[in-house]
């Protein structure tokens, strides 16, 4: 469905809370705990401590815990639990490192949480066909320190040390992006156990195939809802020969982000370009002890042959300087580029010290890259007269940005501030025919984006999917849209 623009404009002085319905917690029946207790023994805890644990994550939303929580160890743990869970009618919600930022991993009807951290080994590489086949529990870090002998590398980085699992369910990205694309371009194939408990293999190790519905995608960016993935095969890339980083200041945002457009639109195969504004560069210093300029500035990374690197960046160095940058600084040492870098990926929480004992409220929108400049202008405006520490930061290679508002939790009307700028910072994304996410996924705050975004029919079709995988709403329910019966 078309997105109706006239519309979009007329709702975006309107404040449309994406905020959860009041949760109906489902009955957890004794008899399904004490089945849990025979099937896995001390791996199934119902304390207090665990569940708070696995019932909150890094969003806004207050904590909503599962009943129990079971550490599964194989497909075949994952296999009894969904058996169990669906002979009691209990929902299921699988849980990784409870890094999502929507609300994701919340038991908002109850229900058992599928701890999948120790379901972290490498099943196999394939270094000759560049694939590895994984379980869901391994991280990020994990998989690349595994692979450090191979002269292989897995690149989608989304600054948390993410799960596999987590970043396949919300089809996620992150820094490397803009070169290497998204896990949607990087997922060869999962296996999943389906809400009945049958087991499903999707895609193979072929780079290609024109066989039937592409299944993998499917469960990528689902969210916990149609399945839970216990295996992902992954596509490698080499190690690059030769790779150079820097920084760059610059006098606007608007400048910044011109000199991105320039770089991407004139074919540079630069491997990240990430955004950071003056407020964040503050954070960033006081967190990671840096000296950097307090002003909108860009983080570069250029991967390729010593020849290449040193002809990207001289190129990117000039676009820079045309768009009034300055104080281009070079990090070649592999510990310069980690402590520059180190410090991006920890901007999240370096921001929330602006405000201590704050929470964030993090958009992700992600619009074409030629209207990037332009949405993210209209976005500094809009914050400027917002009484809320607002750090922008952003993929801003592949067109996404986030900006992080800091709220009081024990502030409603911080909370419905952050809500009124989010919306806004959505419908304008949508008006530039962008998304409301582009990486965090939908979880519980964005189903009425999603519904903006896309419209009714089409989520429709996204409810009938799940009905038909998952006829009683056992996986991962009250996410991405609302059930209807």
């Amino acid at each position: 469905m078309a997105i109706n623009h006239q519309n979009i404009r007329q709702q975006e002085t309107q404040v449309n809370h994406p905020v959860p319905p009041t949760p109906v917690r489902r009955p957890f029946p004794a008899e399904l705990l004490t089945a849990l207790k025979s099937a896995f023994g001390e791996r199934v805890s119902t304390s207090d401590a665990v569940r708070a644990h696995h019932g909150r994550d890094e969003s806004p939303f207050d904590p909503q815990l599962p009943d129990a929580v079971v550490f599964a160890r194989n497909t075949e743990d994952v296999q009894t639990v969904v058996a169990l869970c669906g002979q009691y009618d209990v929902p299921i919600i699988p849980y990784g490192n409870g890094s999502s930022l929507e609300g994701h991993l919340l038991a908002v009807q109850g229900g058992v949480s599928i701890d999948l951290s120790e379901m972290n080994r490498v099943l196999s590489i394939n270094a000759e066909d560049l694939t590895v086949t994984v379980e869901p529990g391994i991280s990020r870090k994990q998989l690349n320190e595994a692979l450090r002998d191979t002269g292989l590398f897995f690149p989608i980085d989304p600054g948390a040390d993410a799960s596999i699992g987590g970043m396949s369910a919300t089809r996620a990205s992150g820094t490397n992006a803009v070169r290497y694309g998204t896990m949607r371009e990087n997922v060869l194939g999962l296996t999943v156990v389906l809400a009945d408990g049958r087991v499903i293999h999707t895609g193979t190790r072929a780079r290609k195939s024109s066989a039937g519905y592409d299944l993998t995608r499917l469960f990528v960016g689902s969210e916990g809802t149609l399945g839970v993935i216990t295996e992902i095969t992954l596509r490698l890339y080499p190690q690059p020969e030769a790779v150079s980083a820097a920084v760059c200041a610059f006098p606007s945002m608007g400048d910044a982000v011109r000199a991105v457009i320039e770089t991407i639109q004139i074919g540079v195969p630069i491997a990240r370009v990430e955004f950071v504004d003056s407020l964040a560069i503050r954070s960033i210093n006081r967190h990671s002890n840096l000296t950097l300029r307090e002003a909108p500035t860009l983080f570069f990374e250029f991967h390729g042959t010593e020849a290449g690197v040193k002809e990207q960046a001289e190129l990117v160095q000039e676009i820079a300087a045309q768009n009034s940058g300055e104080d281009f600084e070079w990090a070649t040492r592999p510990e310069d580029r980690s402590r520059l870098w180190n410090a991006r990926h920890s901007a999240y929480f370096a921001m929330l010290q602006l405000k201590p004992g704050s929470r964030a409220v993090s958009t992700d929108v992600c619009v074409p890259i030629s209207r990037l400049a332009e949405c993210v202008v209209e976005t500094e405006a809009d914050l400027k007269g917002s009484p809320l520490p607002c750090p922008i930061v952003g993929h801003v290679g592949d067109g996404n940005f986030h900006v992080c508002i800091l709220i009081d939790p024990n502030k409603p009307e911080e909370m419905e501030e952050a809500e009124r700028l989010n919306h806004r910072i959505v419908q304008r994304a949508l008006r530039m025919d962008g998304t409301c996410t582009g990486e965090h996924g939908v979880g519980l705050h964005k189903m009425n984006f999603l519904l903006e975004e896309h419209g009714p029919v089409a989520v429709d079709v996204m409810r009938s999917i799940k009905h038909s995988l998952d006829p009683r709403n056992l996986m991962n329910p009250g996410k991405i849209f609302t059930w209807a019966a």
